[in-house]
């Protein structure tokens, strides 16, 4: 070290502890060190002196990880896919379980909470995230910055303790048919214990949540939200990293290891038990239902896994290997990571209309409403004959099970009408046509 560094360190070591600069001086490289740790240990705000040591020392420099004006541009894009496909898939789940009574099923209101969860996510949380990820600034506010850090956390624990309530739902439904199943009272108890325990796991962020502004020679200025533990803040405190520990483990490791065993074990008796003798069509169509929905829920598990693998391990490795967090495209690992992690909201409206046929009918629906006007070729096709059979049914249902004529106006954007007449041929065909379809969704 040159007498010029040596004289800056000693100045600002003597400004940021209140020493005086002589004394310093008179000690060697040694001795200076223990006394500066000394004083740095006994202080309540470590990271503080740090900081405004650093801040001395190195005040001058420009400010980290600005990306042009391109980059912002493209990250912009990408993130602003996800973010519409995520709200407006979500709130269209939540449409089709909650105004049409046909789906209002256990398992279906689970899904109905884990959409909650992945619309507060995508507009509670990523798009303010984004912003601060992007300009390495949170301009949004001390109060909303702890907000932001309880919501992202809740979120996440309230998404895949749902996920687990479904894979053990469905285990009890498929290993154990004859035992009684959840009823809708049980249903909204557990959707409130998933959500009380999700919210203290996320409680520490309450706590700890705070910003900081780091101003820099050149006159800009940077915001920063994160946790500032009590002893020490990100990258330094050892309770942080024992809670990101204890928030992966109880978010990701275990949920994912018992959703695995669950499912495996319904696979074997799905697809690995043999039957004595032939089974009956109503028992063929049962089991393929039901294979169909455990295969509905292995792929969001699986991509649920796959999303959320490399964001929940960043802040591990990070910890470990603290130089990473300096390299120059550590801003562009931590986007991907994020919008990987983010596009988990959008995915599964995407799987539910993959997989299944009467969502796909309801979101066919509310798509041309949104999008298109209905002509004869969108009246006649199958998946709208079935939307007008099943909007019959639950008709129907609500007039003690008559049958009624049913006739559905449609009309263009251009003032145009075509009636299209449906009637049912027999009560028996509605009746078979019913219970297959109940079978789809268990």
């Amino acid at each position: 070290m040159n007498n010029a560094n040596k004289l800056r360190l000693y100045n600002c070591t003597a400004t940021i502890l209140e020493r005086n600069v002589t004394s310093l001086l008179r000690l060697n490289h040694t001795e200076f060190l223990i006394i500066f740790e000394e004083a740095i240990q006994k202080s309540a705000q470590r990271d503080v002196l740090y900081d405004a040591l650093s801040d001395c020392i190195y005040g001058v420099q420009e400010p980290p990880f600005d990306l042009p004006w391109w980059q912002k541009l493209t990250w912009s894009l990408i993130y602003a896919i996800i973010l519409l496909v995520a709200t407006g898939g979500n709130i269209i789940v939540m449409w089709i379980v909650l105004a049409h009574r046909r789906m209002r099923t256990v398992t279906n209101y689970f899904l109905v909470n884990l959409s909650l969860a992945d619309l507060m996510m995508s507009l509670l949380n990523c798009a303010f995230n984004f912003i601060f990820l992007l300009n390495s600034s949170w301009p949004f506010g001390a109060i909303y910055c702890t907000i932001n850090n309880f919501v992202a956390h809740v979120t996440v624990a309230s998404s895949v303790f749902t996920l687990v309530v479904i894979s053990f739902d469905r285990y009890m439904a498929i290993m154990h048919p004859l035992k009684r199943h959840m009823s809708r009272k049980r249903t909204i108890l557990t959707l409130i214990l998933i959500w009380s325990v999700s919210s203290i796991l996320a409680s520490p962020n309450l706590l700890y949540s705070t910003t900081k502004q780091k101003r820099y020679l050149n006159g800009k200025t940077r915001i920063s939200c994160y946790l500032a533990w009590p002893d020490g803040g990100y990258l330094s405190s050892r309770t942080g990293y024992f809670y990101n520990i204890l928030f992966l483990s109880m978010t990701y490791l275990i949920p994912i290891v018992v959703m695995a065993i669950c499912y495996t074990l319904m696979g074997r008796k799905l697809w690995g038990s043999k039957f004595i003798g032939e089974l009956t069509h109503n028992q063929k169509e049962s089991m393929k239902s039901k294979r169909k929905v455990v295969k509905m829920f292995i792929s969001i598990v699986t991509i649920f896994a796959i999303c959320w693998f490399p964001y929940q391990g960043f802040f591990i490795f990070v910890y470990h290997y603290k130089d990473f967090i300096q390299s120059s495209y550590v801003q562009h690992v931590y986007l991907s990571f994020y919008w990987l992690a983010m596009s988990n909201s959008m995915v599964n409206p995407i799987i539910y209309y993959w997989m299944n046929n009467r969502f796909r009918v309801y979101f066919q629906l509310i798509i041309c409403k949104c999008c298109c006007a209905l002509d004869r070729t969108n009246v006649n096709s199958p998946q709208m004959r079935e939307f007008i059979e099943l909007h019959r049914s639950d008709q129907e249902r609500c007039r003690c099970g008559h049958l009624q004529t049913t006739s559905i106006r449609w009309r263009n954007n251009g003032g145009m009408s075509r009636v299209q007449t449906f009637r049912t041929n027999s009560r028996s065909t509605y009746e078979n046509r019913s219970i297959k379809e109940d079978m789809v969704i268990i």
